[in-house]
């Protein structure tokens, strides 16, 4: 009896050890499922942006129409009502959500290029803004990620500003688009909404114009550095208005994420793309990215280039209320020598040769 329960104990030991051995070999390293998952979550980030901007507003336009003709079409008529109640919203100051700003989505969406935002100067909450950012690339992704979200930290690096990003007021016509854009904080780009945000809101807020627009967008391409602003002078007059400050900003990267195909400017194409983009506001580039499976597919993905962010010094802006041209001119002058300035202070920390060059259009 002693040895059969000397030999069970040593089948027991045995065994124990043997389980030991199992474990410690197991592999320790148990964020490989999370670090294998975070390109698929990126990918997602930048899919859901895509058809949010280009997809859902048409979509939910169209499903709208439709439901008027079923038996849920209250839903269509109190979603109409609702929109020609809260009309003019977007133009008098938007509806902002801290909660959508901080969305978890976005920090995926930062990580994916990555996206960052560098404060050169401090921007005090006693005082309105106007930044320009440049240039507009195919998306305005950079502009997006760094002021419409807090992924890039831009309330903690200016603190007691409210980025306003302004963009196409035709966006804000369409239903549900139009919510998704107020959350984020982004108003149409014109003079009522822009008047409002600088004159009926207090201090401490910034609105974000993208100055080149659209005609810029069909100037984008890898390794050219384009802008226009020589004619845009509608941004330093509101400024002078509402003696908001002028801000320079540059997004570097922001022209190396799509190709372009670019058309001779006097082929018929390129006429085609002008006489649209005059009528509807924004340009029809024939662009391409990366696929969905493959950097080396080809696709409507952006390209993961690093994007940076560069905000200027502030122009300080005396308030006038019918500026002169040659105040307007005046200023216009400071702020294209303070972008140029931005531009050539930064190109070599972020990708471009110190032979780099600045083509103001």
């Amino acid at each position: 009896m002693k040895t059969i329960i000397a030999a069970y104990s040593r089948d027991l030991q045995g065994s124990r050890l043997s389980l030991r051995s199992a474990l410690c070999s197991l592999p320790t390293n148990t964020a490989l499922p999370q670090e294998q998952l975070r390109p698929c979550l990126q990918l997602f980030s930048i899919l859901q942006w895509i058809f949010s901007f280009l997809v859902m507003g048409m979509l939910a336009l169209v499903i709208l129409i439709y439901l008027f003709f079923t038996d849920l079409w209250p839903l269509s008529a109190l979603y109409l009502s609702w929109i020609l109640l809260d009309w003019d919203t977007p133009e008098t100051g938007g509806r902002r959500s801290h909660w959508v700003r901080n969305w978890a989505v976005w920090n995926y969406f930062r990580d994916y290029f990555p996206i960052k935002l560098v404060k050169t100067h401090r921007l005090p909450p006693g005082r309105n803004y106007i930044i320009g950012s440049h240039p507009h690339g195919i998306l305005c992704i950079g502009a997006f990620c760094n002021f419409s979200t807090e992924s890039t930290g831009f309330s903690k690096k200016f603190p007691g500003i409210r980025p306003y990003l302004a963009t196409l007021a035709g966006n804000f016509r369409l239903p549900l688009l139009r919510e998704y854009m107020m959350s984020g904080g982004l108003c149409p780009v014109n003079r009522k909404a822009i008047s409002y945000v600088l004159s009926q809101s207090g201090c401490g807020n910034a609105v974000v114009i993208v100055v080149g627009g659209a005609a810029e967008s069909l100037s984008c391409q890898p390794g050219i550095t384009t802008v226009i602003l020589s004619r845009r002078r509608g941004f330093v007059r509101l400024a002078l208005e509402h003696g908001a400050d002028l801000v320079p900003s540059f997004s570097f990267g922001e022209n190396e994420l799509y190709q372009q195909v670019q058309f001779p400017e006097d082929s018929i194409f390129r006429t085609a793309q002008w006489k649209f983009q005059k009528l509807f506001g924004f340009a029809p580039c024939f662009f391409y990215g990366r696929g969905i499976t493959s950097i080396q597919s080809k696709g409507f993905l952006p390209y993961p280039q690093p994007i940076t962010t560069v905000v200027g010094e502030p122009i300080s802006v005396p308030k006038i209320q019918d500026p002169s041209p040659q105040t307007v001119d005046l200023y216009h002058g400071m702020y294209k020598c303070s972008l140029l300035k931005l531009f050539h202070e930064h190109k070599t920390h972020y990708g471009l040769g110190e032979d780099a060059d600045l083509r103001i259009l």
